[in-house]
């Protein structure tokens, strides 16, 4: 009801037929689902391989000590459908890469949230997207930082003072994409990790990829970045948040995947 008072019903409404996967349902990407759900998305697909693990519960909303050793795909869909019992969730618990584009894709999405935070996946998941001509948005890295106001959003082109940014632009060259990928990152200088012995950093189990080094991060940035996609994701939906304002991910020249590609709800 409050969204449709900010909103008006007419743009309420393209939230309610809009359809959005996230992939990615961790620190950043279970922040962006609360946004999504809380705002009425109407059809939201919710994708992750992995289950809580005790090391979650700093920064990650499905992470709860009575959540541990569960699907967070699983997870994500109890809690949307808990504050919305009227939309539409799917839930997939599996590893987006190369070899399962396709289905993570199929449904036509209007809108894709990038979470991933392992880089070889996350690269051909952006390069599919940009090759599909599918609208999306991507979380750059949100670990070992500590200020807020440090986070922006815009074009990969752009991005510094962020490793995975780096890696990531670097690997898309190889798909000749040097622009057009919104990203969400910061350009905090990265903290190193503090030296602690009594700490257990090898508890989480990656069945597929390689084993990724064991950042700190406080769960107020990571929240921040997904509620900020989030925030960006209905903007866009909805046709911009006032009539006269249109959203970043419209008239950014940079973001080519989005030019002439018509009705965002079509």
């Amino acid at each position: 009801m409050r969204t449709q008072l900010m909103l008006g019903r007419e743009k309420h409404d393209k939230l309610r037929s809009s359809r959005v996967t996230v992939i990615g349902l961790g620190a950043v990407g279970s922040y962006a689902v609360e946004g999504l759900a809380r705002a009425g998305i109407g059809s939201l697909r919710l994708i992750d391989h992995d289950n809580v693990t005790k090391s979650n519960i700093n920064r990650q909303l499905y992470a709860l000590s009575s959540t541990v050793g569960r699907a967070k795909a699983e997870l994500a869909k109890e809690r949307v459908l808990d504050i919305n019992p009227y939309a539409r969730v799917e839930a997939l618990q599996m590893f987006v890469a190369a070899d399962s584009l396709d289905m993570a894709l199929d449904n036509s999405p209007h809108m894709v949230v990038d979470a991933i935070d392992s880089l070889n996946p996350k690269v051909q998941l952006l390069a599919t997207l940009q090759q599909r001509r599918i609208p999306h948005i991507s979380s750059m890295g949100a670990a070992k930082r500590t200020d807020p106001f440090s986070v922006k959003i815009g074009d990969i082109s752009g991005v510094s003072a962020c490793p995975l940014g780096k890696n990531v632009r670097k690997r898309l060259r190889k798909y000749a994409i040097d622009s057009g990928v919104l990203c969400v990152y910061s350009d905090e200088k990265v903290m190193p990790n503090v030296d602690d012995p009594s700490l257990d950093i090898n508890e989480d189990f990656y069945p597929r990829g390689r084993k990724r080094t064991v950042l700190g991060s406080l769960p107020t940035l990571t929240g921040v970045f997904g509620l900020i996609i989030a925030n960006h994701v209905i903007n866009y939906l909805c046709g911009g948040f006032y009539d006269n304002q249109v959203s970043l991910l419209q008239t950014k020249d940079t973001i080519k995947v989005l030019l002439n590609k018509g009705d965002a709800n079509s």
